[in-house]
């Protein structure tokens, strides 16, 4: 039998990690220190991101010692399509860890059954992702004018995205407490030669580039303008949300009416919700859904951590659209843990990001595996057969656990009031 690659070429290692744990250490060992660091780093203080992950070790199991099931099912549906897991690609911006980017997150989530978020301020087309055959959700800011958002819409839905994932909230803070990573205005020589002293002590990643003759691509295409071929750079995205008005519920309105009129009535999601109000708001205006989501950490620096939040904001609006979460998720018990606080689904960030930029399409694979073992794993000691039998009296929550914010009191036959747990 012929050795793996990894045991006889000294530029590979065995591929597989066992944990997201171990993907982010090979791709802090494999990245430039400011591409890393772009993908670790939360706004200001990097509270909010901290408390993302921290506050999963506050939640226990209850394990039991017999009667565990031998059929387990992690299947479910979500935004209208049947899933394998209860895990989907969150999109991110700019991809640059690896040349593949996007397209290369969309091919394993497509392998693994699962869907694909993709930004718009994605490295890769919508068009070159949809071409996957990947379970496309395109997601698109409030930025320019309305005709412009409207033609980013229909460009979307000629490609084939399956749904909208609107961000209304999006803020960018360039005070981080330990440094903001460099974001040059675009790749050329004079940047790699001022960038060269830090990029040269990874060539492995140099060498991932090299061999496909490409440089990491900072503009977004999927910006581009009516009949333009090329997209902004990054500044150049944010110019342009700086001179956009930001937008009221009557704007959420109407980008959902506009996104149902196109697509012939396909799903509406929308994420950042960290409010009670702003859920209730969310159905008042016809959204199929909402993320309650601080975006990673990457906005308001502290808020709440998402799972914090999603409790209170679930048992209100549950009942009425798909509940999703994004933020902190590393392990398959989290990914049980929102379930069980009345999450249909988890979105996945910075582990997916960290997959693909250990070992390409493969590394997000592996990462999609592991959290489905993980799932796995979690219901087996806890006896339990399907993700839909999960309820929050599978788990241990200490006393002062959630955060509701903008609490409205319940109306008789309305959204029921938030159950103690």
């Amino acid at each position: 039998m012929a050795k793996p690659e990894w045991l006889s070429n000294p530029w590979k290692q065995n591929p597989w990690f066992e944990s997201v744990a171990v993907a982010q250490e090979r791709a802090r060992k494999r990245l430039p220190q400011p591409v890393y660091g772009a993908l670790v780093a939360g706004s200001e203080r990097g509270q909010s991101a901290g408390d993302n992950q921290a506050a999963f070790a506050e939640i226990g199991l209850q394990p039991v010692v017999a009667g565990q099931k031998k059929e387990r099912s992690q299947a479910t549906t979500l935004w209208g399509q049947e899933i394998s897991q209860p895990v989907v690609i969150s999109p991110t911006g700019v991809q640059a860890v690896h040349p593949d980017g996007e397209v290369a997150v969309a091919r394993a989530a497509r392998d693994r059954g699962t869907l694909m978020g993709l930004s718009n301020f994605a490295s890769k087309s919508v068009e070159e992702v949809t071409e996957t055959g990947a379970r496309t959700f395109f997601q698109m800011y409030w930025t320019g004018e309305r005709d412009v958002m409207l033609h980013r819409m229909q460009r979307a839905q000629d490609a084939g995205a399956l749904g909208l994932i609107a961000t209304t909230d999006w803020s960018f803070s360039i005070g981080r407490d330990w440094g903001s990573p460099e974001i040059p205005e675009k790749v050329d020589l004079k940047t790699m030669v001022r960038f060269a002293p830090k990029v040269a002590t990874k060539p492995r990643w140099l060498w991932t580039f090299g061999r496909t003759g490409m440089i990491p691509d900072l503009t977004a295409p999927n910006l581009a303008p009516p009949g333009g071929v090329a997209g902004p750079t990054f500044f150049g995205a944010y110019y342009e949300w700086m001179n956009t008005e930001p937008p009221s519920w009557d704007d959420v309105t109407w980008m959902r009416e506009q996104w149902k009129q196109i697509s012939g009535g396909k799903p509406f999601i929308l994420k950042g919700v960290s409010r009670v109000d702003d859920a209730l708001r969310a159905v008042d205006a016809g959204v199929d859904s909402i993320s309650v989501s601080n975006h990673g950490g990457n906005n308001l620096d502290g808020t709440p951590a998402a799972i914090r939040m999603l409790h209170p904001i679930a048992s209100r609006v549950g009942d009425d659209i798909e509940v999703v979460i994004d933020g902190g998720i590393r392990r398959g018990s989290d990914v049980v843990k929102a379930v069980a606080l009345g999450a249909r689904a988890v979105l996945i960030g910075r582990a997916y990001l960290w997959g693909l930029a250990a070992n390409g399409e493969q590394g997000v694979g592996n990462v999609l595996d592991v959290l489905r073992m993980g799932v796995d794993s979690a219901l087996r000691g806890m006896g339990v057969a399907s993700i839909h039998d999960l309820t929050p009296e599978h788990l241990l929550v200490p006393e002062g656990f959630h955060r509701t914010l903008g609490a409205v009191p319940a109306r008789e036959g309305s959204h029921a009031a938030p159950a103690a747990v």
